[in-house]
């Protein structure tokens, strides 16, 4: 246990541990618990602000929840990223070329097929054939 501890459970103790301080050694002393006291406070209030700030919102959220009717699931489901949401799903082409008559649609995902790499090795850009 540390003396601190110990001295701040035993008034006698603090009172025979006081004693052999001076005037100057105990008003510092004072002087530096009463401002930890004071930001241990400050700190307390910022948190327990914090802490109703948190409860109100969380009210408002549950009020706007039962006005809006939709479960928690539903509502999970619609905020789900829009990447989940299209799961297999097809994508649209990006890109499309036509070579001897035949149209090559390209989404510009995954390996680049031959016969677009073959056109832009030539020189030509991917926005000269985008759709």
């Amino acid at each position: 246990m540390s003396l601190l501890l110990e001295l701040a459970g035993n008034k006698a103790k603090a009172r025979a541990a006081a004693k052999e301080l001076t005037i100057a050694q105990l008003e510092n002393l004072i002087s530096g618990f009463s401002n930890a006291l004071e930001k241990l406070k400050e700190e307390e209030s910022l948190r327990q602000a914090e802490e109703a700030q948190r409860t109100e919102k969380a009210e408002e959220l549950a009020k706007l929840i039962a006005q809006s009717g939709l479960t928690l699931d539903e509502i999970a489901a619609l905020s789900a990223p829009k990447a989940i949401a299209t799961k297999g799903k097809s994508v649209e082409p990006k890109y499309r070329l036509e070579i001897n008559g035949e149209e090559h649609l390209w989404t510009g995902r995954g390996r680049t097929p031959k016969v677009f790499q073959e056109y832009f090795d030539a020189g030509n850009s991917r926005e000269s054939c985008e759709l």
